[in-house]
């Protein structure tokens, strides 16, 4: 037995005897707690099936395959393998899509190989940026400043580039 094995329970104990010590309402508060969460979930449903009908378009399409073949020489420049750029430009948007992507170099390229591990590394070190994005957004019912869009954007750009960078430095 370990330790992750004890602590969900242990903490689940320990917040019931500081409400029954504190005098507190559990089932009530629970209740509370879990009405105002599927409100926010109910909120989030129309976003997340844009978002997903907005990836399988983006897919589907071939779109990822264009822009894949406008970026190649950039890419070619910066050391990014070739076979990492449908992944580059599906992760910020989708993680499933992400991962498939994921699979796909590492079935055509050994894990091994540098494809593959910058591959791994990228899938790694970057978030499904817009998803994200999305999310928290929509929970908090405001709208997400372009700043935000543009940080987001260059972080990922950054995360792609030095994944490359460090396989290079760790594997060369």
């Amino acid at each position: 037995m370990n330790f992750g094995d004890i602590f969900v329970p242990a903490l689940m104990v320990f917040i019931l005897c500081y409400g029954l010590v504190k005098k507190v309402d559990i089932v009530n508060v629970f209740c509370e707690g879990a009405t105002e969460n599927l409100k926010i979930a109910v909120g989030l449903i129309p976003m997340l099936i844009l978002l997903m009908t907005a990836v399988g378009m983006f897919t589907s399409s071939g779109a990822a395959d264009i822009i894949a073949k406008l970026l190649r020489p950039v890419t070619t420049f910066l050391g990014f393998p070739e076979e990492c750029i449908p992944l580059a430009i599906v992760r910020p948007i989708s993680g499933s899509g992400a991962l498939a992507c994921l699979e796909t170099i590492l079935s055509s390229v050994s894990p091994d190989s540098y494809s593959g591990r910058v591959a791994s590394v990228l899938m790694g070190s970057t978030e499904t940026t817009f998803y994200t994005i999305a999310v928290y957004f929509s929970a908090i019912k405001q709208k997400a400043y372009p700043s935000v869009f543009a940080a987001a954007c260059l972080s990922d750009l950054m995360g792609f580039v030095f994944s490359a960078l460090a396989v290079r430095l760790f594997f060369s």
